[in-house]
């Protein structure tokens, strides 16, 4: 991402080439599998492992092409994301782009605004619906070292927040919707452009 300016909001273990030269990009979990469904279990042990899990997590959401990425999406049940993103909803080529990991998220809404916006996910590839959210929160929680952090947020940010922080918690965007919308999205899905985990479309809901 050097052709963008990038803004590192938490300590993040090192740099996003840090990451990227460590990591190893994992498939994506798509909708209809169980990990997706069930909230995720609190981080508890700081150490190596939750470091490599964190440049694994970069390095699958830059091959995914994504502003944001829960552990659950590449398979791993633990309350931690990682997102790469900008403020702006129109994602100016000027912009400063944010990036961090937050460990065991809380979000907090920090204003009574809210915005309807088109919102995807590279868990329902190639589908998009519109979803109300906070148009300003701050999402609580810990470094790699087990130091508390808090991170402001507003637009498309604080909408990077609040919808990783639903993956961890067992939801997609598409449980905020009706089910005609729903069915409507699921129809739109397409063949994803990155590698995903194999799901039985019976599965899916």
């Amino acid at each position: 991402m050097s052709e963008i300016a990038v803004h590192y909001d938490i300590a993040t273990g090192g740099d996003l080439a840090h990451h990227y030269a460590r990591g190893e990009s994992r498939p994506i979990t798509v909708v209809g599998n169980p990990v997706l469904h069930q909230p995720c279990a609190d981080v508890t042990e700081f150490g190596d492992d939750l470091a490599r899990l964190v440049s694994d997590m970069f390095v699958s959401m830059r091959t995914a092409r994504g502003v944001g990425l829960a552990a659950n999406q590449i398979g791993v049940p633990l309350r931690v994301f990682v997102y790469l993103c900008p403020e702006s909803y129109q994602r100016s080529e000027d912009e400063l782009w944010h990036a961090g990991h937050v460990v065991n998220p809380v979000v907090e809404t920090t204003g009574d605004d809210t915005g309807d916006h088109p919102e995807g996910c590279l868990s329902v590839p190639g589908a998009q619906a519109v979803v109300r959210r906070a148009a300003q929160v701050t999402v609580r929680g810990f470094d790699l070292a087990g130091n508390p952090v808090a991170v402001p947020g507003r637009d498309l940010l604080a909408r990077c927040f609040q919808h990783e922080t639903d993956h961890l918690n067992g939801r997609l965007y598409l449980d905020h919707l009706t089910p005609e919308e729903r069915e409507t999205a699921l129809a739109e899905m397409s063949e994803p452009a990155y590698p995903v985990v194999t799901t039985d479309a019976a599965t899916r809901p």
